[in-house]
């Protein structure tokens, strides 16, 4: 068991399902776009900029959703009393 699967049913739930359903419809949207890019001369830029178009968006989200679930600075209040810091 890795330690991202320790922390993900520690936390009470496994938010961890949302990448790999995330990365499975990736693949189903890059096979798709190979089968049925425009055929013609231009066909294999069809299929390179849509595959690369999906695949980034997919990093993107990949990368926002991942910074919020493990933040590398946790949250700090500045209106606490000195007293209440601790």
């Amino acid at each position: 068991m890795t330690n991202l699967d320790v922390n993900c049913f520690a936390s009470g739930g496994c938010t961890c399902y949302s990448i790999w359903i995330g990365l499975a419809v990736i693949v189903v949207l890059c096979v798709a776009s190979w089968f049925f890019s425009p055929k013609g001369e231009n066909q294999v830029l069809w299929r390179s900029s849509l595959m690369l178009a999906i695949i980034s968006c997919y990093l993107m989200w990949l990368i926002t959703f991942l910074a919020q679930l493990h933040p590398l600075i946790a949250p700090r209040r500045s209106d606490l009393r000195e007293q209440y810091l601790e």
